[in-house]
């Protein structure tokens, strides 16, 4: 979904020619991968298999991540890669983390339960939908995106479920016979769903030039984050997607206090 605006710009005049010669094969192979990995979490969160559901969603965020750039690498950008993405995304990011927390933690609340699911899936496709209208929009700040994106808030339900099943805990424990997962469950499937329609403002890492050369310090910041995400995977990859989905809170504060402070300066 990142990169759908720039696989969807640079296709606008050659529909004809690429309706003509086909669809191209590499960039959609990707998008392919990453809705045979969504498809694949939600057969998974069926029959049980939780953890292997949840690390099929990062599987998706992986391979959606690849794809535009393989696209713009290979000048094989085009409308139809475009559509396809956006409904790949729908499956792997909206459906399969909804019904992943349903069947995990939230079937025992009744319809609190499948609306909760239901808002999540709703607020993926409106987000989605957003991001596609806004495509030619070039007032828009590309360093940031409007409301969480949906792979991140897809992450941060996966690696939650993850992160429990890997100490154990089922969506249906309580603990000191007070804090109950489902509830937890429930307010964060919740929580994803208003970042993804929120106004809050996410940085999407457009402005980073793979291209050009970057400071030795950054190549050992990335080799440091593969050793931690290596040693253990779902504690660190919850924690990133955590801080993440807060960051767009943390901007609107300081933004807020910001916009206080020089209003009490002016007066």
């Amino acid at each position: 979904m990142t990169d759908t605006k720039q696989r969807f710009s640079n296709s606008k005049t050659d529909s004809p020619s690429l309706r003509a010669r086909g669809i191209y094969l590499l960039p959609n192979l990707f998008t392919s991968a990453a809705l045979f990995a969504g498809f694949y979490a939600i057969v998974q969160a069926m029959n049980g298999n939780f953890e292997y559901a949840a690390i099929a969603i990062f599987i998706a965020m992986v391979m959606d991540g690849l794809d535009g750039r393989v696209a713009r690498m290979t000048n094989t950008q085009s409308a139809f890669g475009a559509e396809y993405d956006s409904l790949s995304d729908m499956v792997s990011f909206g459906v399969a983390p909804a019904l992943i927390l349903y069947v995990w933690a939230l079937k025992p609340l009744g319809k609190l339960g499948w609306i909760a699911a239901f808002i999540y899936c709703a607020c993926a496709a409106l987000r989605l939908a957003r991001f596609n209208t806004k495509l030619d929009d070039e007032q828009q700040d590309k360093r940031y995106f409007q409301g969480l994106p949906s792979p991140a808030a897809a992450a941060l339900l996966a690696g939650f479920v993850w992160v429990s099943y890997e100490y154990g805990v089922s969506g249906r424990d309580v603990f000191f016979g007070v804090l109950k997962m489902k509830w937890m469950a429930w307010g964060l499937t919740v929580f994803a769903g208003a970042s993804m329609v929120s106004d809050l403002r996410y940085y999407s890492g457009k402005d980073i030039n793979l291209k050009h050369s970057v400071p030795f310090i950054v190549m050992l910041g990335i080799v440091l984050a593969f050793v931690l995400i290596s040693y253990s995977p779902p504690e660190v990859l919850f924690f990133v997607m955590a801080v993440y989905a807060l960051s767009g809170y943390v901007m609107w504060l300081r933004g807020k206090l910001r916009a206080k402070k020089l209003s009490d300066l002016s007066d």
